[in-house]
């Protein structure tokens, strides 16, 4: 908490008059951080000067690739400890960010765009799991648009 108060330039107790615990802090984070990305993937789906695929891919990068790493193991087993350490942000982003890829691939002219949607989401979480850099994230990623857009 600290760091956390130095780096935000006030003292602890201020802190701590912002935010009256520690898991508050870190929801508080947690929401920020999503609605940050959630924003940019807005921004990046909408962008009709590039293709669909492209769009894609930045935005499953946004959500997913900007965490491979050290965190990918470690966040999921503290949630899954305390399911209330994150609120209801759990369930309202990732549903936000498969209503934002299900508009852009609709607006896209994909048939079955709900159930591709779905299937792009499983297959990424799967890849996440499955690599240890973004790169590697990345490129099987690009394989699985191509293969869901047809």
């Amino acid at each position: 908490m600290d760091d956390v108060a130095q780096a935000a330039n006030i003292s602890r107790p201020g802190l701590y008059f912002l935010f009256d615990s520690k898991p508050v802090l870190f929801r508080e984070a947690v929401t920020h951080a999503l609605d940050r990305d959630l924003d940019l993937i807005a921004i990046e789906l909408g962008r009709a000067d590039r293709p669909l695929s492209e769009r894609l891919i930045a935005a499953f990068d946004l959500w997913t690739g900007s965490y491979i790493g050290p965190l990918t193991g470690d966040l999921p087993g503290a949630v899954d400890a305390d399911k209330s350490l994150l609120g209801s942000v759990i369930d309202e982003a990732p549903r936000r960010f498969e209503k934002l890829v299900a508009d852009a691939v609709t607006r896209g002219g994909i048939a079955e765009s709900a159930a591709r949607t779905q299937t792009l989401i499983s297959a990424s979480i799967g890849i996440k799991h499955q690599v240890a850099t973004r790169a590697d994230y990345l490129d099987r990623l690009v394989v699985a648009v191509e293969l869901l857009l047809g």
